[in-house]
This record gives C-alpha cells, structure tokens and sequence, in this order.
C-alpha cells in the first residue's frame, strides 16, 4: 500500500529539508521552503523474488542504424546554436528574462517549420490562444499551419502525444512552471511538479520522435528557476540573453548533447519579430566614436563564431573614500585582478578613482581573451590618449603581467581584417621552425608577452603620439 510522506523542498534551489526553516542552507535564499507531498510505493517486481528481463545490448555502430534528418527551421541564427537543426525526440530548455522575447522567438521558430509540411504544436499555459493569435497577427504569421493549444494538464498533453492518427513533430511548452501532473499533491510551479511534468513529456516524446521545446522561467540571478535536475533531462539549454534597452538579443548555447556548446545566435529585435543578425560584428561596431579615449576593440570568440566588440572605460577622479567599480557586460571580479595586475606590476595607482566598464552592443563576454583588450582600455583612459581605431586586443593576461595564448587566434585575426582593421595585438605564439603564420599576411600583428608593453605605448608622449598618428 502507498504511503504519503511530506519533504520540505527549496523552490529556488531544490534542495531537500528534513523540517521547515526560514532560509535555504543550499542557495541562502529566504522564505523558499515549501511543504510537499510525495506518494512513495514500491514498484511491483522489486523487494520480491521475480527478477527483472536481461537487456538486449547491440554494437556502437549498428548495420540498419542511418543519421536521423533534423528539422531545419530556415532562421539561421537559431539553427547555428542548435547544431544545424533540431533533431527527433530531443527535448530543448529556453531561459530568459520576463519580456525579452522568448515566446515571440519560438513562435516565429515553430511558423517557420509548419511550412516545411511538419505538424508543430504550441501549448500554451501562460496565454490564452486569441492572447498567441494577436502576437501572431503582430508578427505577420497568421497564414502559418500552426496548431495552438491552451492547457496546463500534463495528463492532457501527453494524451495528445500518443494520438496516432495524429503525430506531432514539434511541440512547444510555455512555460514548464505552469505545467502539472494532476497525481502529484503540490501547486503548479514547485519543484516536485516542475521535475515530475518535464519527465513524463520527455519520456513521451523520446518515445514518439516528437522535439519538444520548453519555455523556462529565470530567478533573479539569472538560473532557470526550479530543479537544477531539470538542466539535466534536457538535450539542450539556451539561455536569450539582452539588455532592453538595446535591440539586440543574444541566444546562448549553454548544454548541447547535437552540437557545439558556447555557441550564440545574435537577433535584432524589431516591428516584424526578432530578425537574424548575420554579421554581429559590423553592427557591435557601427556606432563607434573613434579618437577617444578608453576605447578599445576586442577580437573575441564566442563558440565558433568570432565577435568584434568595443570596450569602454571610463576613470574619473572619486571623491568618495571607496570608489566606485560599476562593469556592464563583463565579470566585476576580473576587472578587480585587471586592476590589481596594473597597479602591482606596471606601477599604475586607481585607488583614487571611479571605474567604469562598459561592452558596447549589450552583449556580455565571459572569455578571458578580452583582459588585453580591458587593460588597454583602462590606460587610454587614464593617460587620455586614444588608441588607434584600426588596431584590435586580445589575450589573456595573468596575475604576474604575462600575455597568455587564446584559442583559435587566426580566426580572430580573419575577422579583424575583413572588417578593415589593420593591426593587431595580441599574446605571443609558439611557431614550429620554418612555419609561415598567415594571419601575419592579413594584419600588422604585434606579439607582446607582458602587458608593461601596452602601459609603455603611452609611457612617453612622443611615442603615444606617434602610436595615434599610426
């Protein structure tokens, strides 16, 4: 006979509590704890005599195994962060900030493949369906053979799933917190429900070929709110990242068990939806005031695709007895080693000054290729002398003042000359004798191995002089 057993589970974190308390010793959130209660039986053939059938196991590479087709939407941002498409039966998780667009995207998504003669159903648990037909009608999508639903009961969707007569290719949960399993004793939202209606849709859809697509909401740091096994189930985790007020929207590949991880999709949000963004770079930089300082542009690298970026520093003399750090779009805490590597190794002092950081665009950089380009910027802006508008940085740059390799310089430096830089710096590189490096045919590459080299670029005004004048 099942019995009920309660747990006290962490809404924020997931983790599990023997008793109530007023805060999370997981997360160190406060006010989270919430009671549930779980139905625990013993699966009929365990704890008895009978034993379970012996697996049937087959070799790697199968003689009738052939590569599943994946379904290719046609927007090509999107299918770069998947891998080329989505593949039958994999279960897909997109996170983002209330209001950044992640239901317009999807939809625009799910349109674009209901062209292609695949049956695409959107669930919605948020809206009701005149609510998904007005943005569609927004969006100009209304001709698309999209099939909306409005529904929240897991029993329900699943039900939907196993119709044969009618098979569903792709299907979209928005969002997964409002989803439940009506077997489950707790309210829609809470972990038990969340973990519990995300595995039996992906169970069913693993089962059925069917992609499901779930819509995940985000806590205020930024995490998918719920159970950190929900990251887990899924094949994929996508984060749409962006500042509202820029028009840019960034889709971040964060887990992909079908492509490359890392990867991201640049979207530039406008009357017609968010439209693909093919190359990011000119559009990072075509507003860029040249001849000022603390400006200076990063070659940077984001999965496979290389990224031109401004960075912006600002130093203004403080007249608080703590100054001010504010970063936008970089780690804080790696502008505090920048500093420090500064003023220990190459003498400079910003104790009495107010820092401030900024990567044009909204777009954030988590490498650290870009502390090159960072502590150039910081010295341009201290000594008030621009940096070349035709010159990029990267590197990283550790606590002794060294210039450590990147990855993938070449493609960097491709990218820099295609869009008419013509000069680059960066750490230096270990060639094997009589190896032609030729990326030295595209730009004026300079290797420089401690970063006393760029603070001595504006040592003596002659030569900082002469530096802008090149």
């Amino acid at each position: 006979m099942a019995k009920s057993s309660k747990s006290y589970i962490c809404q924020s974190c997931g983790a599990v509590h023997t008793r109530w308390t007023g805060k999370c010793d997981s997360c160190d959130e406060w006010n989270t704890i919430a009671e549930e209660v779980t139905e625990a039986s013993v699966p009929k053939g365990l704890g008895s005599s009978k034993k379970g059938r012996s697996l049937t196991f087959v070799d790697l590479k199968g003689e009738d195994s052939k590569k599943l087709p994946r379904h290719v939407s046609g927007v090509s941002e999107f299918d770069r962060v998947t891998g080329g498409g989505l593949v039958p039966g994999s279960a897909l998780l997109i996170g983002g900030d209330p209001g950044i667009g992640k239901s317009t995207l999807l939809l625009q998504i799910m349109c674009a493949l209901a062209r292609t003669k695949a049956r695409c159903v959107y669930v919605s648990g948020e809206e009701s369906i005149d609510q998904v037909r007005l943005r569609a009608d927004r969006l100009a999508l209304s001709d698309s053979p999209l099939a909306l639903a409005s529904a929240t009961n897991v029993r329900d969707i699943v039900s939907s799933m196993e119709d044969t007569a009618n098979h569903i290719d792709l299907l979209v949960v928005d969002s997964i917190q409002t989803m439940y399993v009506d077997t489950v004793d707790s309210a829609p939202g809470t972990v038990t429900q969340v973990r519990t209606s995300a595995q039996e849709i992906i169970r069913t859809a693993k089962r059925r070929g069917t992609v499901v697509l779930f819509v995940g909401h985000v806590t205020k740091d930024g995490q998918i709110a719920g159970p950190r096994v929900l990251e887990h189930m899924v094949d994929t985790v996508l984060y749409f990242e962006g500042d509202r007020s820029h028009q840019f929207r960034i889709l971040r590949g964060v887990k992909n068990r079908f492509g490359p991880t890392d990867e991201i999709g640049v979207f530039e949000m406008a009357n017609e939806g968010l439209v693909p963004v093919e190359n990011p770079s000119a559009l990072f930089l075509a507003q860029r005031q040249q001849n000022v300082p603390g400006s200076a542009v990063l070659a940077g690298l984001e999965g496979t695709r290389p990224v031109l970026v401004e960075v912006q520093a600002l130093v203004a003399p403080s007249p608080l007895g703590t100054p001010r750090r504010a970063v936008i779009g970089w780690d804080t805490s790696r502008l505090a080693m920048i500093l420090a590597v500064l003023e220990a190794r190459c003498g400079l002092q910003f104790s009495g000054s107010d820092i401030y950081l900024n990567i044009a665009g909204g777009i954030r950089i988590t490498e650290p290729a870009a502390d090159l380009a960072v502590a150039a910027a910081l010295v341009s802006a201290m000594s008030g002398v621009p940096l070349s508008a035709d010159t990029v940085f990267f590197g990283e740059i550790g606590l002794a003042g060294e210039i450590r390799q990147v990855a993938q310089p070449d493609v960097r430096i491709k990218e820099a000359s295609k869009l008419g830089f013509e000069k680059a710096f960066l750490p230096k590189r270990k060639t094997k004798k009589g190896q032609n490096n030729k990326a030295n045919d595209l730009l004026d590459v300079q290797e420089i191995g401690h970063v006393q080299d760029i603070v001595d670029m504006f040592s003596a005004p002659d030569e900082a002089l002469q530096y802008r004048q090149a």
